[in-house]
């Protein structure tokens, strides 16, 4: 997809409501999906959508 949306760090944490800390430690430990281009990290909003839909299953099933 040529037209994907593609966010920096700064972006991914705004747009998930976290520290910019926080999101670059999960990328780091390959929690939360992203690539490195020269050193910084990108990530697909597409991926990450899927990735948050996914932490909303696994809440839901540790709830029960």
């Amino acid at each position: 997809m040529a037209d994907e949306e593609i966010f920096t760090i700064r972006e991914v944490s705004g747009y998930q409501k976290l520290a910019e800390k926080t999101s670059y430690r999960l990328a780091s430990e390959g929690k939360l999906p992203g690539f490195k281009v020269g050193g910084s990290w990108r990530f697909r909003k597409s991926e990450i959508d899927a990735w948050i839909k996914e932490q909303e299953k696994k809440a839901k099933t540790e709830k029960k």
